[in-house]
């Protein structure tokens, strides 16, 4: 202990310290969330040795707590990869006050609800048509042959570019979230920024009726987006629309396929759907991010200093039980409103295509219902999971009869 003690900094206790990999968490390939769970239940705060080392809260309420307080705890680190925050420069994901709020205003009118329903008839068409490939198959791995398509083509649809360049673009997000260390994060951003130049070139010059079109047409402040502007912006949404929904999609089909009375349910009351989808998100969210300390704080019985990072995991308190009640059940009645579960975030950051995911959820699991017999997972295959900064199950087979 007093090796450990002497290389760590002089504010953490070596009392807090933990042996945890965020990225490879013990057990988290089997089980993402029984490798979350281990954290709980002990000091609201501990540290990691790992990735250069940082906080990692393990309590719902602090988690909370740390995500909607944007003053004291700024976004700008982005992650605790080395060199990643410094590298994207999203806009408007690592602002804070008050340079954040006229940047978000414009992508959130964007994404106004006008524009989001607009995208319904798009999304049911690519579903319909590659369920209908699928279903006499009898069965399929799911996150290749389903999850990794529809959200993606529905992302590149609403932004304007092929949809066929999914194949090219769909690693750059996993490498975002997951690293496995084959490219550098400068590598990461120039792929993304290579592909994007000649699309922000066209919007900025001669709008069109796109995602990146309608926002970049919103004045900032009673002025035109600067190109390098432009450029962090539809990086951060490139990567945001590449990786959450198809780790939501995972999820929701595990555990229809592993509940077949809720299956039977949602197929004998369809009108339950869109709330079947929102308790879905809360009971399996994966989205964790990172949050770098602006100045000096006492918190949880320990002393925060300015530049330390605190990683903070949406499934630490959408399932502690102080925050809902047998938060591991799925309860398809279950009151969430007003919304207080953290898969898309909370506070100023709050994912701005948080809408768009709930209505991918929603149309997927009414077309999937409709056309697909009750399945189940495969008889002798398990899901396997990747943890990261989205964690998502990366293989999951699936039969129906």
């Amino acid at each position: 202990m007093a090796s450990l003690a002497s290389t760590l900094p002089d504010n953490v206790p070596a009392g807090r310290v933990v042996d945890f990999d965020v990225f490879a968490p013990p057990g988290g390939e089997s089980d993402y969330f029984a490798a979350w769970a281990t954290l709980r239940g002990g000091d609201g705060l501990v540290w990691t040795t790992s990735n250069g080392g940082h906080w990692i809260a393990t309590k719902g309420e602090l988690t909370r707590q740390i995500w909607n307080d944007a003053e004291t705890f700024s976004s700008e680190a982005l992650a605790v990869t080395p060199g990643l925050g410094e590298a994207m420069r999203f806009i408007p994901l690592q602002q804070d006050a008050p340079e954040h709020k006229p940047f978000r205003a414009a992508i959130m009118k964007g994404f106004g609800n006008n524009h989001v329903m607009a995208m319904e008839p798009v999304i049911r068409k690519v579903t319909r048509e590659l369920i209908a490939d699928l279903r006499a198959h009898g069965g399929c791995e799911f996150m290749q042959e389903f999850a990794e398509i529809v959200p993606i083509h529905v992302f590149l649809s609403l932004i304007g570019v092929p949809t066929e360049d999914r194949a090219r673009l769909r690693p750059l997000g996993q490498q975002l979230t997951r690293p496995d260390g084959s490219m550098t994060v400068e590598q990461l951003r120039d792929a993304a920024d290579d592909y994007l130049r000649p699309y922000i070139e066209e919007r900025l010059a001669t709008p069109g009726p796109d995602l990146f079109s309608r926002i970049l047409a919103i004045p900032i402040d009673g002025r035109p987006w600067t190109f390098e502007e432009a450029q962090r912006m539809c990086r951060n949404l490139l990567f945001g629309g590449l990786d959450t929904v198809v780790s939501m999609f995972g999820n929701i089909a595990l555990h229809l396929a592993r509940h077949p009375s809720d299956q039977a349910l949602l197929r004998e009351r369809p009108d339950l759907i869109p709330q079947a989808a929102d308790e879905l998100m809360r009971r399996y969210p994966m989205v964790s991010v990172t949050r770098n300390v602006v100045q000096d704080i006492q918190l949880d019985g320990v002393t925060l200093r300015t530049g330390d990072l605190v990683y903070i995991n949406s499934s630490i308190h959408n399932l502690d039980p102080a925050c809902f009640d047998d938060p591991l059940t799925v309860d398809f009645e279950r009151n969430l409103a007003p919304v207080r579960h953290t898969t898309m975030g909370v506070g100023p950051h709050r994912c701005v295509g948080a809408g768009l995911a709930r209505l991918e959820a929603i149309l997927f699991l009414e077309e999937w219902l409709a056309a697909i017999p009750p399945f189940r997972v495969s008889e002798g295959t398990q899901p396997v999971y990747r943890a990261g900064n989205v964690g998502a199950i990366t293989d999951l087979r699936l039969a129906w009869d």
